[in-house]
């Protein structure tokens, strides 16, 4: 079974198919809505062959339907038929929960994507628990304010550091994982990683689509036995 992954960010959405080794991309941005991206999707996967798509969302998602429009994209998610819009069975997950099921390795761990925004998930003993810790309140405004890229933009890289480093103490103290993974494209910002994180790849994002898939079709689950709340 070809299983095609979509990994929607608020600058770029990635694609990538079973069998190939690298990935295709187009820009997003505050203008482009889902029926956008299954045009653009399907234009430029072109002779890729796949039956079935995972989709990584960059919103709240429950039972597999996204039930907040996002924050950096255009409107029109909520509700939206994916299935019936790309002819095929879609799985749609939260694009950190992606991520982290693709990175995971063992017991309870805190996934943070830093990106756009701010991308959080857990997943605990097996289990994906997607999470929406970018919007709470910190400082005078919100943990995305600060650690996403419109904070790097706004302090620049040496206050923005000193934000992660916080906010990732203030998580972890919260939460108490066994294991801290921070992806997303601003992680190559940090001299180093905070303290008790690994870094995490963007690529994880299509391994964790792929693993949705993983015994759909009678095949046994990656020995990382992580799946989907």
């Amino acid at each position: 079974m070809n299983v095609l992954v979509v990994d929607i960010g608020g600058a770029h959405v990635k694609i990538l198919v079973t069998g190939e080794k690298t990935h295709r991309e187009f820009s997003s941005g505050p203008t482009m809505t889902a029926k956008r991206i299954v045009a653009a999707v399907r234009k430029l996967a072109g002779e890729w062959k796949y039956d079935v798509i995972s989709i990584g969302y960059p919103g709240l998602v429950v039972h597999g339907r996204p039930v907040s429009e996002p924050h950096n994209l255009g409107p029109g998610w909520v509700g939206f038929d994916f299935a019936a819009a790309f002819k095929c069975p879609v799985k749609v997950i939260n694009d950190a929960a992606m991520q982290a099921l693709g990175s995971y390795k063992r017991g309870k761990m805190l996934f943070l994507g830093l990106g756009t925004g701010l991308g959080s998930a857990m997943i605990v003993d097996g289990i994906v628990v997607p999470m929406e810790l970018a919007h709470l309140p910190y400082k005078k405004g919100t943990y995305e304010d600060y650690v996403g890229i419109r904070g790097l933009k706004k302090h620049g890289k040496k206050r923005w550091r000193r934000h992660v480093v916080d906010v990732v103490a203030r998580l972890i103290a919260a939460l108490e994982p066994d294991d801290v993974v921070l992806g997303g494209g601003n992680v190559n910002n940090l001299k180093e990683l905070p303290p008790g994180c690994r870094a995490g790849d963007n690529a994880d994002a299509f391994t964790g689509g792929f693993r949705l898939w993983a015994n759909a079709d009678g095949g046994r689950r990656p020995s990382k036995k992580a799946r989907p709340s």
